[in-house]
């Protein structure tokens, strides 16, 4: 059985997913992504930068959805998550973190300016504000990806980060 606090932290997870808020998340959610981090960086869907973000948050739907679409709609429902995605990824933080790379990887690209991979302190906090995260998480967040304090967070980083946030432990 799946503990109560359990459910809340992923439900927390579920709704960052699911951007439109329609109880699934779906295809759309991480186009709606895309769209809105190149909408605030002001890159060009066109553009190398853009295609490739799109192509990263179609590969990331594609994951998620062969490991928890159980019932093959093209949605997933917060069950489906919960006991499909996460239960099957929790003790596989490196499955998980294979799933999100190329999205993760084409945002710091979006994000940064200088083509190394990494983005500054401030540009992460952008990222996690357009994805869903209130200001005061997205800053606490992006402080604590910089983890040598040279105020640039890269994809090593990111990745490993975001794996631990979507593989709670029970």
């Amino acid at each position: 059985m799946v503990s109560s606090e359990y459910e809340r932290r992923i439900a927390d997870r579920f709704a960052t997913f699911d951007q439109d808020g329609n109880g699934y998340i779906d295809r759309e959610d991480f186009s709606a992504a895309a769209k809105a981090l190149l909408a605030e960086f002001g890159t060009a869907a066109r553009s190398d930068k853009g295609q490739a973000l799109y192509l990263g948050a179609e590969a990331f739907w594609q994951g998620m959805a062969g490991i928890a679409d159980r019932d093959g709609d093209q949605r997933i429902n917060r069950d489906e998550f919960v006991n499909g995605a996460v239960k099957r990824l929790r003790d596989n933080r490196d499955r998980f973190a294979e799933i999100a790379r190329p999205f993760l990887h084409a945002a710091l690209a979006v994000a940064g300016t200088d083509g190394d991979g990494r983005t500054t302190v401030e540009d992460t906090v952008r990222v996690l504000r357009v994805l869903g995260a209130s200001e005061e998480v997205a800053a606490a967040a992006a402080a604590a990806l910089d983890s040598d304090a040279d105020g640039r967070v890269g994809e090593a980083e990111v990745v490993s980060a975001f794996a631990r946030y979507f593989t709670v432990p029970e």
